[in-house]
């Protein structure tokens, strides 16, 4: 059949997997089998079912597309270019090329219309599920009967790989548990992995059980070739609004490759120039013709005019449903840019050291969340259920479930699915710096999700409470050691590790106020409530580092004392101590390296000077890192080592996290003689008692 007489669906299909095969040929680099047997898919969804439009990707309530099988990116590109977004046949042939917006892996912000970025598998399955999480609170907080303005879908395609990653079960379960019934996945059925068929992996498990067991509603399409087919099980998904739906769809990679079709090798390389123009020769194109196009494909393909309707019906909705509700119309405007209701600063707490001597700072979070709440009504998140120890919740804000929209989630011991869906629901757009919670130890199975929040700048907020071994008694397995200084080395990730309940304000102040992410580190053990009479305001905190106690009598100082979160209290002992050895001494808080790198050279040098080498720092995790503030001539007082089970107070005196040996570590540096006594006295933290906060 030559292209004259070739049906313009079928024409167009081929057309994908053309585009994709050429794309994958002059890249050599690549993964061309799955675009090719997932076209039909593709363009059923595209063509027939999302409400999209190409002239707008960011148009509120458009239905929303998930690759989740991110290596098959040709695929996206493909129906992107055909559907008419601002993707352009120069950017095909540039694909995975430097500069490129058809990167190797879809890329969020970087490429119109993609709306997560996705590769490390099952991660884009999970943010499907945060998405519809936000539809379904979005709904329910602004839609008014005969007013509906949220109201759309989640569609995503899903591989093998996505369905064995770990986070996708997890993510599975929490759709299926809140009855998200605007998700519809497509699970691409090819029974090929990289390694060869998925019988020497993948073939014992009934996935159509497991996920009916979740609660999702499942269909099977035995042949992706079945247009028909498809489009009934989709229809039926978008009908079914009780369950999440899952679509397994029988498919062929590399179809129609002769030679290709079904083999392990077509997942991951450039098919070849014969195998390239033995397919096309299948499919009737001029096989020495690359990127062909054919105008009847681009104007049967073509989505604008469809979705100018779609968007200007939606916006005449939205204008009667402004009219009759401006104020919430003002607070959802509000929600979309991203930002706080103004004021919010004015209700955040300070706290009096002589009314709360002591406080753990993850219960300071709770104070200052439960103060700025009605600031944020589209902010939403959970623990992974570890809500009495995390305390991060919204009193009075209701539980998400299957019935209603709350604010709280219950996210259950999911902290990898957690890390995902929260992604999700900032990804969604609307939701005011989502959340999730644990202890900070357990940022390990969050770690891909952290990672991609930086990667796509998210505005989400990442609460690690029991932030040192300082937490006590549970133990070396949930004693974060080395956890500061690996989530330190994320890029474009804000960690801060507030001193005391003041700094725990000037923390959530600074997240609310982020462009990207941040990662809070809280204490389980109570900590002094920093006298702000007698030291600096807690508000320098805001530049990721502040002196917080100049050197007494307004003497040049001999040291700089450098300490985080509950090691500050630390420092300021150990600065007491020093003064009886007439040691000149400044402590400086730094909760954010990256705050405080992001601040001009004046001021970073006024507050660690030059000319000041003698330093020690004082943080109890791992020291490395530590030497690119303490220099050459400093020295660190951490923990490079696993901790132990024992009460808080005594694991971080024996592991050396005590005034004592701070002093005496500044005093060696100085090449004193002198050493300070441990003499007994109030130690600088109050332990907790084992029933608060215990897992």
């Amino acid at each position: 059949m030559d292209l004259q007489t070739k049906d313009v669906t079928q024409l167009s299909i081929d057309t994908i997997r053309t585009l994709a095969m050429d794309a994958v040929q002059r890249a050599n680099s690549g993964h061309p089998g799955t675009p090719m047997a997932l076209a039909p898919l593709a363009y059923t969804i595209y063509t027939k079912f999302l409400r999209h439009n190409p002239e707008n990707p960011h148009w509120p309530e458009r239905d929303r597309f998930v690759l989740s099988a991110g290596h098959a990116s040709m695929l996206l590109y493909s129906v992107l270019h055909l559907t008419g977004y601002e993707l352009t046949m120069e950017d095909i042939k540039n694909f995975r090329q430097w500069g490129s917006r058809t990167p190797g892996h879809p890329e969020h912000y970087h490429t119109p219309g993609v709306e997560t970025t996705t590769g490390p598998l099952g991660q884009g399955f999970a943010n499907g599920v945060g998405m519809a999480m936000a539809e379904r609170f979005l709904a329910g907080r602004y839609n008014r009967i005969g007013h509906e303005i949220v109201d759309h879908h989640v569609y995503c395609i899903c591989s093998d790989g996505d369905l064995m990653e770990g986070v996708a079960s997890e993510a599975a379960s929490i759709a299926g548990q809140n009855g998200l019934g605007k998700l519809i996945y497509f699970y691409d059925d090819n029974h090929i992995t990289i390694d060869g068929p998925t019988a020497i992996s993948f073939d014992r498990e009934d996935k159509a059980k497991r996920f009916e067991a979740y609660g999702w509603h499942v269909q099977r399409v035995e042949d992706i070739k079945d247009l028909d087919a498809l489009e009934e099980a989709t229809n039926n998904a978008r009908d079914e609004e009780e369950r999440p739906s899952l679509v397994i769809v029988r498919s062929h990679i590399a179809y129609p490759a002769p030679d290709a079709v079904d083999t392990a090798a077509a997942h991951g390389s450039a098919l070849g120039e014969s195998e390239v123009r033995a397919a096309k020769e299948a499919m009737g194109f001029d096989p020495d013709v690359r990127f062909a196009v054919p105008d009847e494909v681009y104007q049967h393909m073509d989505m604008r005019a469809r979705g100018r309707e779609l968007e200007e019906g939606w916006n005449e909705r939205f204008a009667a449903w402004r009219e009759e509700f401006p104020r919430l119309a003002a607070e959802w405007i509000r929600a979309w840019s991203g930002e706080p209701e103004p004021g919010y600063e004015r209700a955040l707490p300070m706290f009096d050291h002589a009314k709360i001597p002591k406080l753990a700072t993850r219960k300071a979070s709770s104070q200052v969340m439960d103060a700025f709440k009605e600031y944020v009504p589209t902010m939403i998140g959970g623990a992974a259920d570890l809500l009495n120890s995390t305390n991060t919740q919204f009193k009075g804000g209701g539980l998400f479930s299957a019935t209603h929209p709350g604010r709280n989630v219950a996210w259950g011991v999911r902290e990898h699915g957690m890390g995902g869906t929260v992604n999700g629901i900032a990804l969604h757009g609307g939701m005011v710096r989502p959340y999730g919670s644990t202890f900070l130890v357990f940022s390990d199975y969050m770690r891909p999700a952290i990672r991609l929040s930086a990667i796509m700048n998210l505005p989400v907020a990442w609460v690690f409470t029991h932030d040192s071994v300082g937490l006590g008694e549970d133990g070396p397995t949930h004693q974060p050691v080395e956890h500061y200084m690996a989530l330190r080395a994320i890029p474009d990730l804000t960690v801060i590790r507030p001193a005391d309940a003041s700094e725990t304000t000037m923390a959530w102040r600074t997240t609310l106020e982020a462009t990207g992410p941040v990662a809070l580190f809280l204490t389980r053990q109570n900590v002094p409530v920093l006298d702000r009479t007698q030291l600096a305001a807690a508000d320098g905190a805001l530049r990721g580092a502040y002196v917080l106690a100049e050197a007494p009598h307004s003497v040049a100082p001999e040291v700089i004392l450098i300490a985080t979160g509950s090691e500050v209290a630390v420092a300021l002992k150990a600065r007491e101590q020093l003064a009886g050895d007439d040691v000149a001494v400044k402590v400086v808080s730094m909760p954010s390296w990256e705050i405080f790198e992001a601040q001009d050279e004046e001021y970073k040098s006024s507050i660690l000077p030059p000319e000041i080498e003698v330093r020690v720092s004082v943080e109890a995790g791992v020291t490395m890192g530590w030497e690119r503030y303490v220099g050459t001539r400093g020295a660190s007082v951490g923990v490079n080592r696993f901790g132990a089970s024992a009460p808080g107070e005594t694991v971080l005196e024996k592991l050396g996290v005590t005034p004592e040996n701070v002093a005496n570590t500044a005093l060696g540096l100085l090449g004193r003689s002198e050493r300070v006594e441990e003499t007994p006295g109030t130690p600088a933290f109050k332990p907790t008692p084992p029933y608060e906060g215990t897992s």
